[in-house]
């Protein structure tokens, strides 16, 4: 099936609309669009994160690149084989995916990184469209809670039956798996609610289920 993405100057979402508008006047220089999926659609594995940061993917263009969560994200990717190259956090860094997709469930910066329930509903149906044009995909990884939640109803699931959790696997329609990761941001790894160790357990998990 063919791929629908979301228009770089995008205006279904009139709040995160204005605030790419205002940060295209202080940044001129930046991407400030929509971010596009990093990876190819005949891959097995699929990451979910939440929203493109400001200063990160807002400004790079690729998702978790010029942000704290893509020094983690993208050496541990490295690190199970799902990427190879040297990560220097610039979309032209050369870096490629193995195997592996990336992409947001809501693909425009928010303000203060919190998408509304409306916005996250409203850029679902580019979530469903992504999953529908993977047909190799067997392990979601989603990062954290909105993520989870967003694959869940991207496929119907009542969000009661598969509860949140760190390492947990979800069994999905089609034989698909949704295994679940705190987000690797800088405020989860400097409070220590997630290390290295504890986001290489989850690679583990998803290389087991591979």
């Amino acid at each position: 099936m063919s791929l629908s993405t979301p228009a770089h100057n995008c205006d279904l979402c009139p709040r995160l609309q204005g605030f790419r508008a205002e940060n295209r006047i202080k940044f001129p220089d930046k991407f400030n669009a929509p971010v596009p999926s990093f990876g190819g659609l005949d891959s097995q594995l699929l990451v979910v994160g939440l929203a493109p940061g400001l200063k990160g993917a807002n400004f790079s263009g690729r998702p978790f690149t010029g942000d704290y969560a893509g020094d983690l994200l993208y050496p541990t990717l490295i690190k199970f084989g799902f990427a190879r190259g040297e990560f220097k956090a610039r979309a032209d860094d050369g870096l490629e995916m193995v195997n592996c997709r990336i992409t947001n469930a809501v693909r425009c910066v928010p303000p203060q990184n919190k998408p509304t329930t409306e916005e996250e509903k409203t850029c679902r149906p580019f979530l469903e469209d992504e999953i529908a044009a993977m047909p190799n995909l067997e392990v979601i990884l989603s990062l954290g809670l909105v993520s989870h939640n967003a694959v869940l109803r991207t496929f119907g699931t009542k969000l009661s039956a598969h509860k949140f959790g760190h390492g947990a696997a979800h069994d999905l329609d089609k034989g698909l798996t949704l295994i679940d990761s705190y987000h690797c941001s800088r405020y989860n790894t400097n409070t220590g609610r997630l290390t290295s160790a504890m986001f290489e357990d989850v690679f583990e998990l998803i290389k087991t289920a591979l």
